[in-house]
C-alpha cells in the first residue's frame, strides 16, 4: 500500500522521477505492507473536543463511517459487502473497530451480514488501554421494531455488552426480551424510530465519544440527513457490478449537500482507501 495524499517530499520525488534509489522501510510513500500500527495512527481519532458553551455536558462524539463501494457506486454484491472487498480493506475494517468505543450498525445489516459481536485483539490491546478503553467495541444496533434474534452470539456472547438505540414506542415485549438477551437497550427517540441526533448523544453519554457507523446504507442516510456524521472512510473498489445495488447512503436527501474535505488517499492494487472529514 502507499500513500497518495497527502504527498510527502518521499512521494512527490517518487513522482517526478527523482528517487534515485529504494526508500526506506518507514516511507508512507513506499508500495508496501503497512503495519497495524501504523493503520492506526494513520486513522486516528481526533483528540475530543469539548462541548460548545458548556463544561458539564463531557467531550463532543465524533462519529465516522465506514463503507466501501465499487466504481459505479455499489455498496453491496448479492446484498452483502464482502464480494466487493479486499485483504486490506479488511484490515483497515479491523483497525477502524478496534479504535472505536462504539460501533454503529442497522438491524437490516445486522440481519444481513451476519453479524457477529466486535472480538478484543492482542495487537490493539495497549493502545486500548491507553485511550482508556474496554477490550473490544460494543455494538450499537439503530432498530425501530427490534426485529432481531435475541439468540445469537451478537446479544448471548459478547466481550462487551451489545446495545440497542429504538423509539419510545418500540413493543414492550421486544424490549424485555432483548434485556433478557443481556442488551443495554437505550430510548432515542419519541415515537418508533430513532432520532440519529439523539443515538449519537446517547452513546456519548455513556461515555462514548470514538463512534463509527458501519451502515447499512439506510443508517447511513439518516446519519447524513441528520447533519451528524463527521468523517467518511470510503473504500472503492475496482469493479463494476451494475444492477440496483444501494449506494452507500440512502434514504432521505439533504436541502444543500455536506461538503467534506480529503484527509488521507492510500491505494493498492486499484483500491483507493479514502478518509473524508466534514467542512
Amino acid at each position: 500500500m502507499r500513500r497518495l495524499f497527502p504527498v510527502t517530499d518521499e512521494t512527490a520525488a517518487r513522482a517526478s522521477g527523482e528517487a534515485q534509489k529504494a526508500p526506506d522501510a518507514g516511507s508512507v510513500g513506499a508500495d508496501r505492507e503497512w503495519s497495524l500500527d501504523e493503520l492506526a495512527a494513520a486513522y486516528a481519532y481526533p483528540e475530543p473536543a469539548p462541548a460548545p458553551g458548556a463544561t458539564s455536558a463531557g467531550p463532543q462524539p465524533w462519529l465516522r463511517a465506514n463503507m466501501v463501494s465499487t466504481l459505479d457506486g455499489a455498496a453491496q454484491h448479492d446484498g452483502r459487502s464482502q464480494p466487493i472487498s479486499n485483504a486490506t480493506d479488511m484490515r483497515i475494517f479491523g483497525t477502524l473497530r478496534a479504535l472505536a468505543d462504539v460501533v454503529m450498525v442497522g438491524a437490516e445489516t445486522v440481519r444481513q451480514e451476519g453479524y457477529r459481536p466486535a472480538r478484543a485483539r492482542a495487537e490493539f490491546a495497549a493502545l486500548r488501554e491507553a485511550a482508556g478503553q474496554g477490550p473490544a467495541p460494543a455494538i450499537a444496533v439503530v432498530t425501530a421494531g427490534l426485529d432481531l434474534d435475541f439468540s445469537l452470539p451478537l446479544f448471548t456472547a459478547p466481550e462487551v455488552p451489545t446495545l440497542i438505540l429504538t423509539g419510545a414506542a418500540a413493543a414492550p415485549d421486544r424490549i424485555a426480551a432483548a434485556e433478557k438477551a443481556g442488551a443495554h437497550v437505550l430510548i432515542a427517540g419519541d415515537g418508533v424510530g430513532v432520532d440519529p441526533a439523539r443515538a449519537v448523544r446517547a452513546l456519548a453519554d455513556l461515555g462514548h465519544t470514538r463512534l463509527l457507523t458501519e451502515g447499512g446504507p439506510r443508517l447511513l442516510g439518516q446519519l447524513v440527513a441528520a447533519g451528524v456524521l463527521d468523517e467518511l472512510c470510503l473504500t472503492v473498489a475496482p469493479m463494476l457490478t451494475a444492477g440496483a445495488a444501494q449506494r452507500i447512503a440512502g434514504g432521505p436527501s439533504v436541502a444543500v449537500p455536506h461538503r467534506f474535505v480529503l484527509v488521507s488517499l492510500l491505494e493498492e492494487e486499484g483500491f483507493l482507501f479514502s478518509r473524508y472529514r466534514r467542512v
